[in-house]
């Protein structure tokens, strides 16, 4: 065996090469970009990608970039440093912190924990209508219908979106942390309201009070 510079130097000039694509795809995409398809892209295999990619989100933190490499949704994106989120925030959200209501959290837990799940169940465990709140989360995009039930009725049931993992940071549901009995607890509804904070103002239902008129 003896070691080969030639071919050692054209696999560090291809690396290099498939690290400047990961790079400009991932920063032109608008959804987190997965794997497969840089691999494909960049003519790599999927386990290498994974290699190169995490390579880069060593040197971006390494390095104290303002920005971080992350995997989200089942892709990669990049996105600003969580240090910075204050900075960001006060940049992006100035004026502006309209947020999911109480009831709207809850609604959001339940279908998080239970999906599929229909909107007559979210109704039994809430104790209340749901129509409008989850109308309401219908339209921000963090619910959506996944199927129907195959018993009487053939009622909706309802599962999060990818909008709903980007928002929250998650690449799976798996990495939900576990609630008791499905009730969000203060912690939670902390982090799903720095996540799911939005500059559009809520619409209003009979589980969200409009505003109020003088």
């Amino acid at each position: 065996m003896y070691d080969d510079p030639v071919g050692d130097a054209t696999s560090a000039l291809r690396d290099h090469e498939a690290r400047r694509i990961i790079e400009a795809v991932v920063l032109a995409a608008t959804d987190p970009v997965e794997p497969s398809l840089l691999a494909q892209l960049v003519e790599l295999p999927v386990a290498r990608i994974e290699e190169l990619c995490a390579e880069l989100a060593e040197e971006y933190f390494a390095s104290g970039r303002g920005f971080v490499l992350v995997r989200i949704a089942g892709g990669y994106r990049y996105q600003t440093h969580p240090e910075l989120a204050p900075y960001v925030e006060r940049f992006v959200l100035e004026g502006q912190h309209a947020r999911l209501s109480g009831p709207a959290f809850e609604t959001l837990a339940i279908v998080a924990y239970k999906q599929p799940i229909s909107r007559g169940q979210i109704s039994a465990i809430r104790g209340v209508d749901v129509e409008s709140v989850l109308r309401t989360l219908l339209q921000r995009g963090y619910v959506e219908e996944v199927g129907r039930d195959p018993g009487p009725g053939n009622a909706v049931l309802y599962g999060t979106t990818r909008e709903f993992l980007e928002r929250l940071g998650l690449d799976s549901l798996a990495s939900l942390p576990p609630l008791g009995d499905f009730v969000p607890g203060p912690e939670v509804v902390e982090s799903l309201e720095r996540g799911l904070r939005v500059s559009d103002q809520p619409v209003p239902s009979s589980d969200e009070p409009g505003p109020a008129t003088g």
